[in-house]
C-alpha cells in the first residue's frame, strides 16, 4: 500500500499547474492525504475518479484544511479530534481556535487508522508556541495514544518543525526561530518516546533531505529547506514499513510529497 502525504499550499493551485494530476498519474498513491487545501469540497475541480475525496475544510474561507483522497474505502471517518481531546483548556488565543480550522483528519483502515494532520506554526515571533508545547501537541498525542487502544496508528502531514539539526540546512542560524525551537522540537520527541515512528528517519538515518523550501532568495533552487513533513507510524507497525522517501524532484507547492509504503 503506498500512501502519500503533501502540503499543496492551495489545492486550488496545484491543480491549474496541473502539478496533482502529473503526480498522480505518475506515482500512483493508494492513498493521499493533503494539507492547507485552502478550499471546501467544489470549490476545486478535481476529476479523480478512483478515488474517493474526503474534505475537512476550515470555517474560514481560503485558509487550512486537509483532505484524503483514497482507493481504498475507510471503514469510518473521523474530523477533528475526540470529545476528550477538544476539552483540553486553552484552544482559543489571538489567532483563533484550531479545531475550526479543518487541521485533523482521520481514516480507519482495516489495520490502522491514518491520520492526516496539518499543525500550526509557531509563528515568526514565537507568538503560538505556547499554543504547540501546551494544547495542540498534547491533544495530538493524547488523540494518537487514545486511537492505539484499537488499532496501530500512522500520523502524516505537515508537523511545522524539524527534528534535529540534520532536519535542515542551516540549524545553527535557525536556533530558537520558529520551526526549531526548543519546545516544538520537544514536541516531537514526545512522540517518539510514546511508541510512534518517524518513518522516513529510520529507514534514511544518515541522509539529509528536505520537504519544504522557503519562496524567498531561491532556496529551493539551493536546496536551503527543512524536513517538517512525517510519516508517523505506530511500533506495532515496524514490519510492515517496507519503503519512506522524500519526493523532492515534485514541484508544484513550497513543500514536496513524502511517501510511506506499508506491506
Amino acid at each position: 500500500m503506498k500512501i502519500f502525504s503533501w502540503n499543496v499550499n492551495g489545492l486550488r493551485s496545484v491543480l491549474n499547474k496541473g502539478a496533482l494530476q502529473s503526480f498522480i498519474e505518475k506515482y500512483q498513491p493508494d492513498i493521499l492525504c493533503l494539507q492547507e487545501t485552502k478550499a471546501k469540497q467544489g470549490q476545486a475541480e478535481v476529476d479523480l475518479p478512483e478515488y474517493e475525496e474526503i474534505w475537512n475544510s476550515a470555517e474560514r474561507a481560503g485558509y487550512s484544511g486537509t483532505a484524503i483522497f483514497t482507493k481504498i474505502k475507510p471503514l469510518s471517518v473521523r474530523y477533528g479530534f475526540f470529545e476528550e481531546q477538544d476539552a483540553f483548556p486553552g484552544w482559543e488565543d489571538a489567532f483563533g481556535d484550531a479545531r475550526a480550522e479543518g487541521r485533523v483528519l482521520t481514516a480507519e483502515y482495516d489495520d490502522f487508522y491514518l491520520v492526516n494532520v496539518y499543525v500550526p506554526n509557531e509563528k515568526p515571533d514565537l507568538e503560538r508556541m505556547g499554543y504547540r508545547e501546551n494544547v495542540w501537541d498534547k491533544a495530538l498525542l493524547s488523540y494518537m495514544k487514545q486511537l492505539e487502544q484499537s488499532k496501530p496508528v500512522v500520523v502524516c502531514g505537515d508537523f511545522n518543525v524539524a527534528h534535529e539539526e540534520i532536519d535542515l540546512a542551516r540549524p545553527k542560524e535557525n536556533e530558537g526561530n520558529a520551526g526549531f525551537t526548543k519546545s516544538g522540537r520537544q514536541g516531537m520527541t514526545n512522540f517518539l518516546n510514546n511508541g510512534f515512528i518517524d518513518t522516513w528517519r529510520e529507514l534514511h538515518p544518515g541522509e539529509q533531505k528536505y520537504s519544504w523550501w522557503s519562496f524567498r532568495m531561491g532556496a529551493r533552487a539551493r536546496n536551503v529547506g527543512w524536513r517538517i513533513d512525517y510519516f508517523l507510524a505506530s511500533e506495532k507497525l515496524r514490519q510492515q514499513i517496507k519503503n519512506a522517501e522524500i519526493h523532492d524532484e515534485v514541484m508544484g507547492s513550497d513543500h514536496c510529497p513524502i511517501e510511506l509504503d506499508l506491506a
